[in-house]
């Protein structure tokens, strides 16, 4: 049967989303149709009352807030950690919410990257997001190794996905360490992280993920998976707000090792204040952290976190597979003749939280979207990336998305604009 592609269809589909309650917990600002959440997720009702809760307990208790009130900022991390955990497939105590993504990388790669005999290299892929590249040559730097031997970055056949084969191919007798993104932030295409870690360690290869673009988007399972450690950021789909502290997690098989980056908050809380040259590290993640937590940039997590809670990932996860599909349905039917082609997995499997679009006008296109009230995201050479959050988009926002980006190729505003990136793109 053809299906109704009509706005009375995609309202009918928003009748019968169970998720469809989590919209109104969001700021949606009238008039515009959000789709970079996969960038930075929207503000939530609930984040800013937690953030709210926390300036008060700082004006109410002064000092004491690190000890006392309802949230305790010494423990802050800790108590978030806690939250987290599910949604990445870990024990508490695995978790920990700290630092950035880069420096989250630093500290794991420094703590787990031990070259040794003919084990020196790192192995990366092409595709990765800059940031883990860069922290990944300097740490071979600082170990007097030159990036351009010792990084092995796996190439892609096509410019936008990676194979398993070639990871695995990668994985040599050399390799001491692998670093790859859980989803590829430009395509959306989902690694398989449970037969990639199972393959490194019939190597002796320890491994870790980025789980930037996928945390909050799909379920993980890491501790079955018996990953080594992981980071990721938390203000994309977990909407924690723009430079919101990060996260990471290490599996508990490798609790005692000492941390490569030491610092304040890497000790046992009941040590830390016994103020010794001598650290003792925390029994569990907590030893990954370095400094003082930045405590108002933790507490928008308190209130998104129990959204994540109430939804539940796998209905998430179900409901963005729906939202993607109907996008990637709706775009073949209404834009089949302006040249736009799918750069991302098309089967649920394998295809994350957005759709990447691919134009040689994706540029101009992004900007026109954005003065019609869609916000999107434009990523170089010639993508347009589009994420329907099922926590806050409707099908009704994908159906008029598409409908505004059909009727902007057939009336050719874009060519109002340049076709090149804003400074941030």
């Amino acid at each position: 049967m053809t299906m109704p592609y009509t706005i009375k269809h995609a309202q009918q589909l928003d009748a019968r989303d169970e998720l469809r309650s989590f919209r109104d917990e969001f700021y949606i600002k009238e008039g515009t149709i959000y789709m970079d959440g996969n960038s930075l997720g929207l503000l939530s009702k609930r984040a800013e009352a937690s953030l709210l809760q926390i300036l008060d307990s700082w004006k109410e208790l002064g000092i004491d807030g690190w000890t006392q009130g309802e949230h305790p900022w010494f423990y802050l991390s800790e108590r978030l950690g806690d939250l987290m955990a599910p949604l990445v497939g870990a024990k508490p105590e695995e978790v920990i919410v700290t630092g950035s993504t880069t420096l989250n990388l630093h500290q794991l790669v420094a703590t787990f990257y031990e070259p040794q005999g003919n084990r020196t290299k790192i192995v990366a892929d092409e595709l990765s997001f800059p940031s883990d590249i860069y922290a990944l040559q300097s740490q071979l730097k600082l170990k007097s190794l030159n990036p351009d031997e010792h990084l092995v970055r796996v190439k892609s056949r096509d410019g936008r996905t990676l194979t398993e084969e070639d990871i695995i191919e990668a994985m040599t007798d050399d390799v001491a360490l692998i670093v790859l993104s859980s989803v590829l932030y430009r395509s959306g295409q989902i690694l398989n992280m449970k037969k990639i870690t199972e393959e490194a360690h019939r190597r002796g290869i320890l491994i870790g993920w980025d789980l930037c673009h996928s945390i909050g988007a799909i379920p993980h399972a890491l501790d079955e998976w018996d990953v080594d450690f992981a980071f990721w950021c938390n203000y994309k789909y977990l909407n924690g707000g723009p430079g919101c502290v990060a996260g990471l997690y290490v599996n508990e098989k490798h609790f005692g090792r000492t941390p490569g980056l030491a610092g304040w908050f890497s000790s046992d809380k009941r040590k830390q204040f016994d103020m010794e040259h001598t650290l003792t590290p925390a029994p569990d993640a907590g030893a990954y952290q370095l400094a003082t937590p930045h405590v108002l940039s933790m507490a928008p997590l308190l209130g998104s976190l129990e959204l994540f809670h109430e939804a539940g990932i796998d209905r998430l996860r179900k409901k963005s597979l729906q939202l993607t599909q109907y996008m990637m349905d709706l775009i073949r039917y209404e834009l089949a003749d302006f040249g736009f082609s799918f750069g991302n997995p098309l089967d649920d499997e394998t295809r994350g939280g957005h759709i990447y679009l691919e134009h040689s006008e994706a540029a101009r296109i992004c900007k026109a979207l954005k003065a019609q009230g869609v916000i999107p995201d434009f990523r170089k050479p010639n993508g347009i990336r589009l994420a329907p959050v099922a926590l806050y988009n409707s099908f009704e926002d994908v159906f008029r998305t598409v409908q505004i980006l059909k009727a902007i190729m057939t009336e050719e505003t874009y060519k109002q604009y340049e076709n090149t990136r804003d400074v941030v793109a």
